[in-house]
Parts: C-alpha cells; sequence; structure tokens
C-alpha cells in the first residue's frame, strides 16, 4: 500500500512490538518499501508470522535495557517505530510497558545512532483520566524532550477494536449500546491505513517534532451507527440491546472499595474504569477551548471502509 515520498530502499528500521496487530501491519509496510527491517517481538513463537517475513526478527524483552541496547546496536537503525501497548491497561501494565519500556527504546535508539523515533500513541491521550493514559503520556513527554527527531501518532479507534461484536450479530443476537449509541463517536482507521500514514512519516522532515492525531476516512460514526453497519453487512435487520453507562461506575466503585486487599481487585476497578471511558468519550480531536470532540478538526487518511472489513470477517466466520 506504498504511497509516493517514500523513502531510499536502504533505510534501516526497527519496529518494536511487531508481533501485535498495527505492528505487522507497519512491518509489512515497510518491508513493501523496501527498507531494511528489524522486528522486535516478545516471544519466539511470533517468529513464525507469515506477515514478518523477510524482516529480521529478534526476540527481546524490553523490559531489560541492556537487551534492548543489544538489538538495537545490532540493527543499526536509522527510525525507530514503537507500536508496543499494554496489553491489560492496568496500572502496573501500563507503567511497565507504555511508559518504562518505550524509555528503554527510547535511550537504546540515541546509543545506536538513530535519527527519528516513531510513536504510535493513542488519541484518548488527550483526555486523560485512566492509568494507561497517563503512562502514554508520560513518556510522550519524555520524548519530546529528548534530543532525537520524534514524531507521535495518535490514531481514532481501531477496525479491530470495533469488531467485538461481529460473532453475537452472526448468531443472530442483539447489538450492545451504551445509552442510546449516540453518546461517543470516532473515525475508525484499518491496520493498513494507519501503517501505511505511521511509515509516510520515515524520512519525512516535516513530521519532527509533530503529534500527528489521524481517523480514518469517511464521517464519524456513532456506537449505533457501527451497529447498523454490523447488520447490513451481516444482512440483517438491527436489533439492539442497551447497557446502561451507571452500571460501569457502580463496579468501579465496588472494586475500588477493596482495591488495597489485592491487585486483583484493583485492577478491576481499572478494567470498569476503562470501559466506562470508551462508552462515554468519543475517539476524536478535542477541542482545547470549547472541550468538545469535533469530526471536522479530526484528520481522516486512507481509504479501507468499516462495512468492507464486516464483510471480510463476517465470510471468514462463515467458511
Amino acid at each position: 500500500m506504498s504511497e509516493e515520498g517514500s523513502t531510499s530502499t536502504r533505510t534501516a528500521i526497527v519496529v518494536a512490538g511487531a508481533s501485535g496487530t498495527i505492528g505487522r501491519a507497519v512491518v509489512r509496510e515497510c518491508l513493501a518499501r523496501e527498507f531494511e527491517v528489524t522486528a522486535l517481538v516478545r516471544d519466539e513463537t511470533a517468529g513464525d508470522l507469515d506477515e514478518l517475513a523477510g524482516a529480521h526478527i529478534k526476540t527481546v524483552d524490553l523490559s531489560d535495557p541492556f537487551n534492548v541496547v543489544l538489538a538495537l546496536g545490532e540493527a543499526k537503525p536509522d527510525t525507530v517505530i514503537s507500536c508496543i501497548a499494554s496489553r491489560s491497561g492496568s496500572p502496573k501494565d501500563a507503567k511497565a510497558v507504555d511508559h518504562e519500556a518505550n524509555l528503554h527504546l527510547l535511550l537504546a535508539a540515541g546509543g545506536a545512532g538513530a535519527q527519528h523515533f516513531i510513536l504510535l500513541s493513542a488519541i484518548c491521550v488527550q483526555k486523560p483520566k485512566l492509568a494507561f493514559q497517563r503512562a502514554k503520556l508520560a513518556f510522550e513527554s519524555a520524548l519530546i524532550k529528548a534530543p532525537i527527531a520524534h514524531t507521535i501518532v495518535r490514531p481514532t479507534a481501531f477496525f479491530k477494536s470495533l469488531s467485538g461484536q461481529v460473532e453475537r450479530v452472526r448468531s443472530g443476537k442483539p447489538f450492545f449500546l451504551f445509552g442510546n449509541g449516540e453518546l461517543t463517536a470516532c473515525k475508525p482507521i484499518s491496520d493498513a491505513d494507519l501503517a501505511c500514514f505511521i511509515v509516510n512519516q520515515v524520512g519525512n522532515p516535516n513530521a519532527h517534532g509533530a503529534i500527528l492525531p489521524i481517523g480514518g476516512p469517511g464521517p464519524a460514526i456513532t456506537l449505533k451507527r457501527q451497529g447498523e453497519i454490523l447488520f447490513s453487512a451481516a444482512g440483517r435487520e438491527p436489533k439492539f440491546r442497551s447497557v446502561p453507562v451507571g452500571l460501569f461506575s457502580a463496579f468501579a466503585g465496588i472494586f475500588s472499595l477493596v482495591a488495597w486487599f489485592s491487585d486483583w481487585f484493583a485492577e478491576k476497578a481499572e478494567y470498569a474504569r476503562i470501559a466506562r471511558y470508551y462508552a462515554t468519550e468519543s475517539m476524536l480531536v478535542l477541542d482545547p477551548v470549547t472541550g468538545e470532540y469535533s469530526a471536522d478538526a479530526t484528520p481522516e487518511f486512507g481509504s479501507d471502509r468499516l462495512e468492507d472489513h464486516y464483510k471480510a470477517l463476517l465470510a471468514q466466520k462463515a467458511q
């Protein structure tokens, strides 16, 4: 999916988090542009992923700064692209991955002579209320202060994050809404389009020092509209069921009362807060003056559509 403006074929890239959904897409895009790619993965089984074929695969413990220094020293990258993210969003995981592991990458990148560090962040850090958002912002702050050129990419919702109810609809069950389904909106972007946007910043001096929010093409869509698109793709009449948003606050409050007792309760309280956040906050650019989310101010990129993604998933399930 390469576009005009790509850099020379001998550019050396390190992609951290290469076994993740976005990381794999970034590796594919870099390879398509004939970059020399080193893919950092968490475990050895990731080496079997077809999407990483053609890249130099290194299993690296990003929590070990010495291990990271060795890996980047061998790769000698021109650019480091970090696609790592905590899997759970729990405070402990967020601190370890979104902040500390990225710090290890940043320090190793400078030592290895890299000229550019591209960070895959998230648009929700505009309004930080959660542990993983604060961890991401802490690293963004460190990256901005670092001597290396940096670019921060803040995408809106991914297609994958909007696909959790595909099986429900396929099997004839109702689509769950939060409230009336009109509380939030987003401009979802596909893995391939986001990867293309990220890799477009390699060798782009105009991207140095930039924070780039980005969404997919077309108008912003609400949760209810997501459901309508999914039902249409499945050839079914829309059928919805509403979940009160207050339930998440109640669960968060209950678990918080006993969070001191164990990490398990603390994590469950955070998960409830995460669920409430995504049920009530839009994934669009936040106007700092009005405090309102703006679809018009949210940039668009790419050509992939959510309805086509849903149709592809439904076809896979049917096989």
